[in-house]
């Protein structure tokens, strides 16, 4: 019976996985559970059709559990323990196991590389652990007189480092040195609570890759010097609905949809909601919002960027192509995964652009200007487009201005 068991074959797969049709054994079909965080009960997961289903295939598992380390801290100390095993973890959460399975499976990160990300999480949290729940104390030393009896206690802190505040969630401060956004001289400055997270953040170098720079946010209306959202511009007959249309999947490629009359940045769900945009175009901006929280690969059902899609002619190219120049043109190019602008070298590395993009980027002719002035008629690139914004003095945001065609546009 235990040799039945230890080799099961389908005859011996009594358990099934609702998602992906397989027959599973007991153990693989709780190993493709989450944990309850308050209870931590295993709960199998339920996939709607056409939602993204996240396990590790038997393939992948059987790497994990052939890699084997000595170095991991916290309770593992000085032990032998699989790559598998620590995934699995306390210290790893749901979310981040999720994102370096999928990096890894893309071919993103390997399996060397897979391993050392575990090992710095599990040494920041131990670090964590010890700032919050222990207090480290040099024995204590006692001077004694003729009087009195006097015990000086010696105590080291260690500082815990918050997230930083990404596109759509938080990025740790590790993140940020894996992706050459700080070094490591600024790293340990954080770390050992010289500089702070929000002092960190409001670098330039940082700032750029955190928050982007301004995407085009709405439209100023040069005669009564109106400010108007995208969409408000379009309903007023000032812009086209091709143009309208463009400028907002911009948006919404590059961070947010944005209401430039409240200055809210908003989902599209949200946009959609309070009425920044009408519901006909929800589905044409989600799509574009894919930009930025990652595509579905079919194939393998990871999350991937936006260029990876258009090499995998998951959307047009001409379409992909102008989302992509705008993510540049305002900060970079995003990673879905971590959710934060990267370095184009560092985009390199994870597969997010290639040379030859760059060069049809860097030299565009009419087929790369996907955007268009209203009021020259001419196409232009979205950098070209934003360079001819104005800034509201107050909120700060990028304004297209309409110049009525009784009037100059002044253009540097």
């Amino acid at each position: 019976m235990n040799k039945i068991l230890s080799n099961p074959d389908d005859d011996t797969k009594g358990f099934f996985d609702p998602n992906t049709q397989e027959n599973l054994t007991y153990l693989q079909l709780v190993e493709r559970c989450v944990t309850d965080p308050i209870t931590g009960l295993s709960l199998l997961v339920i996939a709607k059709k056409g939602e993204f289903y996240f396990f590790v295939d038997e393939a992948t598992k059987l790497i994990l559990k052939s890699t084997m380390t000595t170095r991991a801290g916290g309770k593992y100390q000085g032990t032998s323990v699989s790559l598998w095993d620590l995934l699995y973890s306390k210290y790893i959460t749901e979310e981040k196991r999720r994102e370096l399975v999928q990096q890894y499976k893309s071919g993103s990160i390997t399996i060397e590389r897979f391993l050392e990300m575990i090992l710095t999480i599990i040494q920041q949290q131990t670090t964590t652990t010890s700032s919050s729940s222990l207090v480290m104390c040099q024995p204590p030393e006692t001077k004694v007189d003729s009087s009195t009896t006097t015990i000086t206690t010696t105590v080291t802190e260690i500082t815990e480092v918050q997230n930083f505040h990404g596109i759509r969630k938080d990025v740790t401060a590790n993140e940020l040195l894996e992706s050459k956004i700080i070094n490591e001289d600024l790293y340990k400055n954080l770390t050992a609570g010289k500089v702070t997270v929000t002092e960190v953040s409001e670098m330039d170098s940082v700032r750029k890759y955190l928050k982007g720079t301004n995407s085009i946010a709405g439209v100023y209306l040069q005669s009564t010097q109106e400010t108007l959202s995208i969409y408000e511009a379009k309903s007023k007959g000032l812009l086209t609905p091709g143009t309208s249309l463009v400028l907002l999947e911009a948006q919404a490629a590059t961070g947010f949809v944005i209401d430039p009359v409240n200055n809210k940045k908003l989902s599209v769900e949200e946009a959609v909601a309070q009425r920044v945009v009408g519901s006909e175009w929800k589905n044409k901006l989600l799509s574009a919002e894919r930009a930025v929280t990652g595509y579905k690969d079919p194939y393998t059902g990871n999350t991937i960027s936006l260029f990876q899609a258009l090499k995998k002619d998951l959307i047009v190219k001409d379409h992909g192509i102008r989302l992509l120049e705008a993510q540049i043109a305002t900060g970079g190019i995003i990673d879905p995964v971590y959710s934060h602008r990267v370095p184009v070298q560092v985009a390199y590395t994870r597969g997010y652009f290639d040379e030859e993009m760059n060069k049809i980027l860097s030299d565009p002719d009419d087929d790369t200007k996907g955007f268009f002035d209203p009021n020259t008629q001419e196409n232009l690139t979205y950098l070209q487009l934003v360079e001819r914004c104005v800034t509201d003095p107050i909120t700060g945001l990028s304004l297209l201005v309409i110049a009525k065609t009784s009037r100059l546009l002044f253009l540097c």
